[in-house]
């Protein structure tokens, strides 16, 4: 028998070790894919919860306050979500809301602004500060194995509409 009559019935090694690391590289871009989709899945499901958990935590903040005095709005409260949520808590941030100083802006406009309405726009500057507070709620998740906390807050405002804004004229 000669060589030209040898028959082919199989691969060869090259096209077997061919066909293996074609198959090797499709499994590493599949399995690439969906650790990628369960991560982006896992980040979803944690923003949801931090979501719902500041919009209940808010809810029950303006529950609380809603009509009291500013006053009894603590500074600052933290605490946990409890056993249901074991790796969130939340805290409550609490202050006067403070304007911004207009006086030099408003001298700096052409022909300037007289020293009555400057004592006006402080005092209702004064006022409203007095009868706004500002209360942010800020979630926390810890995840596990994280040395950084992950932080989002919501802020929203409480305003005293029976306390009075006066002005006064001076020199009067």
């Amino acid at each position: 028998m000669t060589s030209s009559f040898r028959r082919k019935n199989g691969f060869t090694l090259i096209e077997t070790m061919l066909a293996i690391v074609i198959m090797a590289s499709a499994l590493i871009l599949l399995t690439n894919s969906w650790s990628g989709s369960i991560t982006r899945v896992r980040k979803t499901q944690q923003i949801f919860e931090i979501a719902a958990l500041l919009e209940r935590k808010m809810a029950e903040v303006e529950i609380e306050y809603r009509g009291k005095p500013l006053d009894s709005i603590p500074e600052e409260a933290e605490d946990s979500f409890g056993e249901e949520y074991p790796q969130y808590r939340w805290k409550l941030t609490s202050k006067k809301l403070e304007f911004p100083d207009l006086s030099a802006a408003l001298t700096g406009q052409d022909g300037g602004v007289d020293q009555m309405m400057l004592s006006l726009i402080k005092q209702l500057s004064e006022g409203l500060s007095q009868s706004i507070k500002e209360v942010t709620v800020t979630v926390v998740f810890q995840p596990q194995g994280a040395t950084k906390p992950i932080q989002h807050s919501v802020t929203t405002y409480f305003v005293d509409y029976d306390k009075p804004v006066t002005f006064g004229v001076p020199g009067a």
